[in-house]
């Protein structure tokens, strides 16, 4: 196994296991009889490792609108372990803004926000 097709793999596995994080955390604040507090773990670390990941292939990747989009979606979830009332709100808002961003065109996703593009 080459090294970028490990990296994909990898990449793949995580964003699974996000996904799940992700319902698992939507399904406890709807009230479903899950461990709410392992999710919100299960979120951040999953989105870390892949921001992590991001990160070491391209380095430039937080300057890029996606890589701000995560920095603004890890806000938003420190923002849900310190509000009880907008966690809903706030949960809806990171899926909404994770859906345009994963489905948007990659002039969008990649446009650097912060400095120069350095190729």
């Amino acid at each position: 196994m080459t090294p970028a097709s490990l990296f994909r793999w990898l990449n793949v596995v995580l964003r699974g296991l996000h996904l799940i994080a992700v319902i698992f955390l939507g399904a406890s604040l709807l009230g479903a009889p899950v461990a709410g507090a392992l999710a919100v773990v299960g979120v951040a670390a999953t989105g870390f490792a892949m921001l992590a990941l991001d990160i070491w292939k391209k380095p430039g990747h937080l300057r890029e609108a996606a890589g701000l989009a995560v920095v603004i979606k890890l806000f938003l979830l420190a923002w849900m372990a310190m509000s009880v009332s907008l966690r809903p709100v706030l949960f809806w808002l990171i899926v909404a803004g994770s859906a345009i961003f994963a489905h948007a065109p990659a002039s969008f996703r990649h446009a650097v926000v912060l400095g120069r593009r350095s190729e």
